[in-house]
């Protein structure tokens, strides 16, 4: 059976009661301006599935005088296993940060999950990335953008590429303004130099490879050991090889869209977290098919690590995810 739950819930009488819908918080930052006192967590939690879940997790914020703003529950049909995703309020001087852990993975013994994840934005550091690019850099002009916007909750550690570009160009200038280094990293076919980019990305906590157009290693993605996020250039299976938007406009289609997924060792086979499509016609030309794509390709990437640095991203079996 499949249960969603979403809605608000507030302190009241027995410390808590569930009220009115909260879907207006889906794709919604967390924002610190809720209360000038209480402040605002994300909790995540997979477990195989049992009675009393979602009270125990609920009494936890309750008994600390949290307020739940949205709750989502999702158990699949003929599965045993459990996930959900809460946001909530709290006053840190009243329920201080480390207790905060404690007391939910209290919660995570009790019911042997397999996942329990808090992050306060106001007070966790930044996920640190490193993004990977080749030529095309319409998704690292859009990161950088939407970064310096303050809408990308990252810390951009720095840009590695196997294309140098000049330093007068806009890309490099604005990394230099901003302090963010470039390295390129020149490879070939038989030196892939995986050894010199993971000693770049050490100190990271997942990589964007955003338009990187060579094969990580099976060696590279366990050296790394973290997740690694990928953006294609459409719906997976799609056009394969090289110029695949030439490809699909010489082909007629009349859909076109873009794939952010987990990279694994099977190339493009990793479990997916967002897509996006948009109709094309006969009216288009080449250029406008192109920037159509390219369009697609910045936004859903964009989506994608919003969506994973707000826990809302979670593995569904062995290739899948649930995406709250």
């Amino acid at each position: 059976m499949i249960r969603r739950f979403s809605e608000r819930a507030s302190v009241f009488a027995n410390n808590w009661i569930l009220k009115s819908s909260a879907s207006r918080f889906h794709g919604e930052s967390l924002d610190s301006s809720v209360s000038p006192v209480l402040i605002p967590g994300v909790h995540v939690f997979h477990c195989q599935d049992a009675v009393g879940i979602v009270a125990k997790l609920s009494d936890c914020i309750a008994a600390k005088g949290g307020n739940i703003l949205g709750y989502d529950v999702f158990v699949p049909e003929n599965k045993n296993v459990f996930y959900s995703r809460s946001e909530f309020i709290f006053d840190p001087v009243k329920w201080p940060r480390n207790q905060v852990d404690k007391d939910f993975q209290n919660i995570a013994k009790t019911f042997g999950a397999m996942n329990s994840v808090v992050r306060v934005p106001s007070i966790d550091p930044k996920y640190k990335i490193a993004l990977l690019l080749s030529k095309q850099d319409h998704c690292l002009v859009e990161m950088l953008h939407k970064w310096q916007d303050g809408k990308l909750p990252v810390d951009i550690t720095c840009v590695i590429s196997n294309h140098e570009r000049a330093s007068n160009t806009h890309i490099m200038r604005f990394l230099e303004r901003h302090g963010i280094p470039y390295h390129y990293v020149s490879t070939t076919k038989e030196n892939k130099r995986e050894d010199e980019i993971l000693e770049l990305v050490k100190e990271t906590d997942f990589l964007v490879l955003a338009r990187y157009m060579q094969i990580l290693s099976g060696n590279f993605l366990k050296g790394y050991g973290k997740d690694v996020i990928n953006i294609h250039h459409g719906l997976l299976p799609s056009f394969k090889g090289g110029n695949p938007a030439k490809q699909a406009f010489d082909a007629g289609v009349k859909l076109i869209g873009a794939t952010s997924h987990f990279v694994t060792e099977e190339l493009d086979s990793g479990p997916i977290i967002e897509q996006m499509v948009e109709s094309v016609s006969h009216r288009d030309n080449l250029r406008s098919f192109v920037q159509k794509s390219e369009d697609l390709e910045k936004k859903c990437l964009t989506k994608a690590i919003k969506s994973y640095c707000e826990l809302r991203v979670l593995p569904y079996g062995t290739n899948k995810t649930v995406v709250f």
